[in-house]
């Protein structure tokens, strides 16, 4: 169910954000097991600490997906064409994440019409953790 109306959208114009709670050593552990990404940045203390970092962090492919998600609640994943990103810093435990979106252009023809939006995710830092761009399709 659509909670915002993408068929009058307008250029500048917000998705609803996604705001979640902070990063967890729970997500982590339950993303490791569902992705089979076991990498040991993301969940030995040991490991990290040895390398120079005061703990785990976060899977990159796991902001992706809560970025995915700012899609996914305003559009079928039929809509959706295109799902770029850029990896911008490293997520941390702890962080508090804000996945966003902004419609940048419409393009329009005989019978179609696309939604290019930027999107980004940022921390309660303002510290940018990923940007990118997707491309949907109205229905």
């Amino acid at each position: 169910m659509n909670i915002w109306n993408y068929k009058s959208a307008s250029i500048g114009e917000f998705l609803p954000e996604l705001k979640l709670e902070p990063v967890s050593r729970t997500n982590l552990a339950l993303y490791a097991g569902a992705s089979g990404d076991h990498n040991p940045l993301h969940i030995d203390t040991d490991y990290v600490n040895e390398i120079g970092l005061p703990d785990v962090i976060a899977h990159g492919m796991l902001i992706m997906g809560y970025l995915g998600r700012v899609l996914t609640n305003n559009f079928s994943q039929g809509q959706i064409l295109e799902y770029h990103v850029q990896f911008s810093s490293i997520t941390n435990i702890g962080d508090k994440l804000t996945c966003s979106a902004k419609v940048v252009k419409i393009f329009t023809n005989d019978k179609k019409k696309n939604l290019e939006l930027e999107l980004s995710v940022k921390n309660q830092d303002d510290d940018l953790k990923l940007k990118g761009h997707s491309l949907v399709k109205i229905l």
